[in-house]
């Protein structure tokens, strides 16, 4: 599938994996159906779910590293920045370098172009927070995400799914 047509995908699932409200209780319960789906499937992968002024839920899998967080921390402030999903971020920008363009001003050590990262929207509100999954190829994290949401918002994850990659 061409990047063209996973944006498209991705802006849907953004548009459509809303939440009416946000708080704790969602956070655990969808930190935690990430964390016992990793469980189940050995992924190696860290979460971290927060609103923009503090974390929510924070579980590290075996197998995850210590550079996980890193780049978990990385993701979460391009949502932060820009509002959107950081997968649809690298499919925007096709930047191998896993950089931004110099004339954005962005700090490597604090940015990264790499999926995973997907905003929390509320209604009314916009983008309050993020959820991030690191560990895995970054359509992989991605998808972790956007399958709990749909989860727990009961959106159709067949309709909102990115097909398997051809890589």
């Amino acid at each position: 599938m061409a990047a063209s047509e996973d944006i498209e995908t991705i802006k849907r699932q953004e548009a459509t994996l809303v939440f009416e409200r946000f708080d704790e209780a969602a956070a655990f319960e969808i930190g935690n159906a990430i964390r016992g789906r990793a469980l189940r499937e050995d992924l190696p992968i860290i979460v971290d779910i927060r609103t923009f002024d503090r974390p929510l839920f924070y579980a590290a899998m075996p197998g995850s590293n210590a550079s996980n967080p890193d780049w978990a921390r990385r993701k979460i402030n391009v949502v932060k920045r820009y509002l959107r999903s950081t997968y649809r971020m690298v499919l925007e920008q096709q930047r191998p370098d896993r950089t931004f363009k110099v004339g954005e001003g962005l700090d490597i050590s604090e940015y990264v172009l790499a999926g995973g990262g997907f905003p929390v929207t509320v209604k009314g509100a916009g983008v309050i927070g993020v959820i991030a999954v690191s560990g895995l190829p970054e359509r992989e994290d991605h998808n972790v995400v956007v399958d709990a949401l749909c989860v727990h918002l009961g959106a159709d994850r067949a309709k909102l799914a990115l097909p398997p990659s051809g890589d």
